[in-house]
């Protein structure tokens, strides 16, 4: 018996959001921008990018306080 390790490569959740978005857009159920029904792509990245800008002075500051003492 042989264990083969298998990794779940599909498409989560912003995926399937994005097919659904596209199928629905095409067939002219929903009339939003391409913007919004692009954005399950790409809307992580913008989402975990604001996250950082927000948090990189706290942790720049923390950094540089730490370094004095």
């Amino acid at each position: 018996m042989s264990r083969e390790s298998s990794a779940s490569g599909g498409l989560g959740l912003p995926g399937i959001l994005f097919v659904v978005f596209l199928v629905l857009k095409l067939c002219g159920v929903i009339d939003w921008s391409w913007w919004w029904v692009t954005a399950p792509l790409w809307g992580q990245l913008t989402l975990v990018a604001a996250v950082f800008l927000i948090c990189l002075p706290g942790i720049i500051l923390a950094a540089w306080v730490t370094q004095d003492k």
